[in-house]
This record gives C-alpha cells, structure tokens and sequence, in this order.
C-alpha cells in the first residue's frame, strides 16, 4: 500500500470527521476542480477523475456530489445525500449544543458583619446565578476575633439558603473549614404547575340563572264584546 494512498485516507477521515463544523459546501455543479478524488457512499475510494465524470457517477445514483476535503490534492469529493446531511449536521449541532452546557460553581464571598443592603445584593446575585442552572458557593470568611462568633456566620448562610429556598436546595449544610464556613445550594427541579379547575365566573353563570327564573309567558287573547243584534220591526 502506497504512502500516497496512506495520506489520502487519513486526510479524508480527518476533513470527514470535520465536517459537521463546516459552514458551506460546494456540490454539483459548483464543483469546478479540474480534477478531484472521488469516495463512494459507503467511503469506497473510486480514484481521480474530472468533476463532469464524478457528478455523473452521483446522479446516476440518485445523489449528490459534494466536496468534503477542500485543502486536499486534488480535492475529495464524495457521493451522498446532501439534503439528509444538511439535516443529521443540524441534530448533531442540537445535540452538541445541549450538552455543551457544562454546570459552573459560582460563589459569594461574605463576612460575619456584613450589612442588610449587602446581604440583599449578595442574595439577588445569587439568585441569579441560581436561575442560570449554576450551582452556588456562599462562604463567610472569618477574620481575628470573629472566630469567636462562628454562629453569627452560620446564621448567615441559612437565612440565604432560606430565601433561595423557593429555587435552590441545600447541597451541603454550612462547614467550617480553616477560616472558611461555605454552604452549598443547587438549582431546584423545575415543578409542573398543577392547573387549578375551571370555575365558572359571575359573568358567565348570571345568564344561566336568569334562564332559570325565567318562566314562559302566558299568552293572553283579548276578547272582544259581541255586537248588538239590529231589531227587526214588528209586522202590523
């Protein structure tokens, strides 16, 4: 097996695999090399040939021909569907995407007299980073005599696990470590929210109650008087 050979498929499998990075491709007619290196469907190498001849090759399989290696000598171009592709780079894309979304530790660093206004900026940065999905480090560092007041500390890092704990939940309880006391939170699970039962609303039953006090009217006819009969004069 030749060296050249040996370079040709290395440098296909590395543009392949490279591949789903690329923004565009030339294919078909846009092929204009005055010769490329053909791969089959299947990455069955079919040798050096004009880009006429290669496009030939493809439709006559129903396909489409695309140039993977660019950079290559001469360029590789490869028989495949172009539209099923297009569509398996773009999940694969998704998919990358989604699971490129890494957990970060974010921490708050505070100390044992540390003010209500402080407190409360402290708390809505982290909140912050909490509703991002990061994970959350809230430490009281101590300092000289503060040691002595190690309660005053813990106090604060459970009334901050308090007001996150619509959103957040204790990984770790407050530990002392050195100088150090930290707590951890995470994002709490999201909650379906339970949708409460149609009510009727006032609006919407006052006509019902009107159709039930409504009763059917009587339908009256008048009567008029008979007319009196005209006499008829007495025969003499």
């Amino acid at each position: 097996m030749s060296h050249g050979f040996l370079l040709f498929v290395r440098v296909f499998f590395k543009e392949t695999n490279s591949i789903a990075t690329a923004i565009k491709h030339e294919i078909n007619e846009q092929i204009r090399d005055k010769e490329v290196r053909l791969v089959a469907q299947d990455g069955t190498p079919l040798g050096i040939m004009g880009p006429k001849d290669a496009l030939k090759r493809a439709i006559a399989e129903g396909l489409d021909l695309v140039k993977v290696s660019p950079t290559a000598k001469p360029p590789v171009c490869k028989i495949m569907d172009y539209g099923k592709f297009k569509f398996d780079q773009q999940k694969r894309e998704k998919e990358q995407k989604k699971a490129s979304h890494a957990v970060e530790l974010k921490e708050i660093k505070m100390s044992p007299s540390i003010g209500q206004n402080d407190f409360d900026t402290k708390l809505r940065n982290g909140k912050k980073f909490i509703s991002s999905g990061d994970r959350l480090k809230v430490t009281v560092r101590f300092r000289g005599r503060e040691m002595t007041h190690l309660d005053i500390g813990r106090a604060h890092l459970l009334d901050f696990a308090e007001a996150c704990s619509d959103i957040a939940v204790v990984d770790k309880a407050p530990n002392l470590e050195g100088k150090l006391m930290s707590i951890f939170l995470s994002p709490k699970p999201a909650l379906k929210e339970q949708k409460p039962p149609k009510t009727q609303t006032a609006k919407e039953a006052a006509p019902a109650e009107e159709k039930q006090e409504a009763k059917p009217q009587e339908k009256t006819t008048e009567t008029l008087p008979a007319e009196p009969k005209a006499e008829t004069p007495a025969a003499e």
